[in-house]
């Protein structure tokens, strides 16, 4: 009687080693689906940040335009107020002085019809006066409230060109008002930011720049107040 012929080697292991391998590939191709579909879903949440920043940009651009276009328009109608001397002097400014005085009406968000320039200083002596007791007094609040409307204090009626002699209308003279600007409104702002913060011997550091810049300012638009020409 024949005995029934012995497998392989071959043929034993080669059935055995598809079935092993079988799960192992199932194996590979899920984690390769979940690998590929994390991978979409970051380049999905990716792309959606870079739109909505780009989206962001766009509005910021967009605003910052409409705010340039704003102030034009306002600076034009100052123009428009001002007497056919002064307007010539005004026009013939540099585009870089231009710029510059609508950088610093940019940094003020009211602006009147109807006020003059010292009736708007005397808004900020009080604000100012304020400012310095809540200081002395330790009131945080006052001192902090009284900083920030001094800082965007009234821009008067026709600008503050019209409040300067028309010899100061030109590019030298107007391009202290950068400086003062930042000495007294950037300095009034850090103050308040001191204040705020409970610091109030650094908020009162800041006193000596303000008070500075404001003299220096006062020398660009006035005299000795209450001086009379009549007197020798």
């Amino acid at each position: 009687m024949a005995l029934p012929a012995t497998p392989s080697i071959t043929e034993i292991q080669t059935p055995l080693g598809e079935e092993n391998m079988r799960p192992a590939r199932n194996e590979n191709n899920t984690f390769q689906i979940h690998s590929l579909r994390r991978r979409l879903g970051l380049l999905g949440v990716a792309i959606s940040m870079l739109l909505c920043a780009g989206v962001a940009v766009a509005d910021k651009q967009q605003t910052k335009a409409a705010d340039m276009k704003q102030l034009q328009q306002m600076m034009k109608k100052q123009i428009g107020l001002m007497k056919p001397e002064l307007q010539k002097r005004v026009k013939a400014l540099s585009p870089k002085t231009k710029k510059m005085l609508l950088s610093i009406y940019a940094q003020h968000s009211r602006h009147s019809d109807k006020v003059t320039l010292r009736q708007v200083m005397h808004e900020v002596l009080s604000d100012y006066q304020s400012m310095a007791a809540g200081i002395m007094t330790d009131n945080a609040e006052q001192a902090t409230d009284s900083a920030r409307r001094l800082a965007n204090h009234r821009i008067p009626r026709g600008g503050l060109l019209p409040y300067m002699s028309l010899e100061m209308i030109n590019d030298d003279s107007l391009a202290a008002l950068d400086g003062f600007n930042a000495s007294v409104e950037g300095t009034a702002k850090r103050l308040a930011d001191a204040a705020e913060q409970g610091d109030m011997g650094k908020a009162a550091s800041y006193m000596d720049d303000i008070t500075g810049g404001c003299v220096g300012c006062h020398a660009m638009f006035r005299g000795i107040p209450g001086q009379s020409d009549l007197l020798r």
